[in-house]
């Protein structure tokens, strides 16, 4: 019988291997990484089956907290101030339209209310690799290009803002289906963000006063993760959003620690067998069998999720006033979805353990992102293309 040990290795081999594959079709390595799972999974081989994967959600806990964490350390002041209010107000049109063009048409479909927010809200993420790796490769430099890197580096905080409000209503209609409170629907979701920003806070006002202290690499990681896996654990006992708390907990780290720059240095030098694990096994939890119960609902979920994203951008970026170039073009360079929409789909699948929930989401998910991973990349290179900003020379990419 497989053990835990020995699964993750077989996870972490079979995806290097598949992802370096995978990369050399220019498509992010990170989606090798699905395949392989799906492979490996229940689906096709059964390496993997469900206990395996239940067995190993500690490490599907540890990188998500480290993938929230990394969000907070993009979150700092001083660029914050430099990136201006034009980018924050085309990220939450790109975000907020796309999590509402998702939700209403699950509705429309007839999907459960709770069902349709939880889609809206993992819609509303965007995979910043795939965007940023084209960039490179095009050696992109104009007005779209750097809209887009400002862009998709504040995405995600705003899709884990909505996705605790999501979530947190989602919760009160399913364990109070007969009776809804909905002074306990709005209230529950203010409770839920700002106790998690508040825990994060803490946690990193302590984690700077030791980092100041410390100056040698293990001692800064060895503090950094032992506050992380921290932050998890109370989060979870108090029914807070551990993704929250540790982003609140990176933003504390990111401005104000003197040894920010070695904290996410460490930090990052760790995550890649950590990561390449975490989308194996979640590719592991993809059920092919479901596909036909969601063709349509995945088919439709896609349209919304692209008429959402580039709706939303092009209607932010009119209000701004921004260049004709991003009017027209930014909406394509936000499709690509994977990372933090799989990180948030696990979370599903764990919070609303026991309802149809769980499978429904992360198998639309799974299936969805192999779609938008080779979609989103083209689509991010036509715009910048038909925006004249990309160079002569491409930049290589690791």
């Amino acid at each position: 019988m497989l053990n835990a040990m020995m699964g993750i290795g077989i996870a972490i081999i079979c995806g290097y291997f598949i992802g370096k594959l995978i990369n050399k079709l220019k498509i992010p390595s990170v989606a090798g990484y699905v395949i392989a799972g799906l492979l490996l999974g229940q689906s096709f081989l059964g390496v993997f089956n469900e206990a395996f994967i239940e067995a190993t959600s500690s490490i599907s806990d540890l990188a998500l907290g480290l993938i929230a964490f990394s969000i907070g350390g993009e979150l700092l002041a001083s660029e914050l101030k430099k990136i201006g209010i034009k980018v924050f107000i085309i990220a939450f049109f790109e975000a907020f339209f796309a999590f509402v063009c998702v939700t209403g048409a699950m509705l429309l479909l007839k999907q459960p209310m709770e069902t349709a927010l939880l889609l809206g809200a993992v819609a509303s993420a965007t995979a910043p690799a795939a965007t940023v790796m084209v960039i490179n490769e095009l050696g992109a430099k104009g007005p779209l290009s750097k809209t887009l890197i400002a862009v998709v580096a504040i995405d995600d905080a705003i899709c884990l803002m909505i996705y605790a409000v999501a979530s947190s209503i989602a919760k009160v209609l399913i364990t109070n289906t007969q009776n809804v409170e909905w002074s306990h629907v709005m209230i529950s979701p203010l409770i839920e963000i700002g106790g998690s920003i508040i825990l994060g806070m803490v946690i990193g006002a302590i984690v700077v006063v030791i980092l100041s202290k410390v100056s040698f690499t293990r001692e800064i990681l060895t503090v950094v993760i032992a506050a992380i896996l921290l932050t998890l654990g109370i989060a979870t006992k108090l029914g807070l959003s551990a993704l929250l708390c540790n982003m609140s907990l990176g933003i504390m780290v990111a401005n104000l620690s003197s040894n920010k720059a070695k904290a996410f240095a460490t930090i990052e030098s760790i995550t890649a067998p950590i990561y390449t694990a975490f989308f194996v096994l979640a590719g592991a939890r993809l059920q092919i069998s479901l596909l036909g119960q969601i063709g349509v609902i995945g088919v439709v979920y896609t349209i919304a999720r692209i008429v959402g994203k580039v709706s939303g951008a092009s209607c932010g970026a009119i209000i701004t006033g921004a260049e004709p170039s991003v009017k027209k073009y930014i909406g394509l360079g936000l499709l690509s979805q994977i990372g933090v929409a799989v990180g948030l789909a696990i979370v599903i699948s764990h919070e609303f353990a026991g309802t149809e929930i769980g499978n429904l989401v992360i198998t639309i998910l799974l299936a969805t992102t192999i779609i938008t991973e080779i979609i989103g990349p083209l689509c991010t290179r036509y715009a910048i293309i038909k925006a004249g900003e990309d160079g002569k020379v491409g930049l290589q990419v690791q």
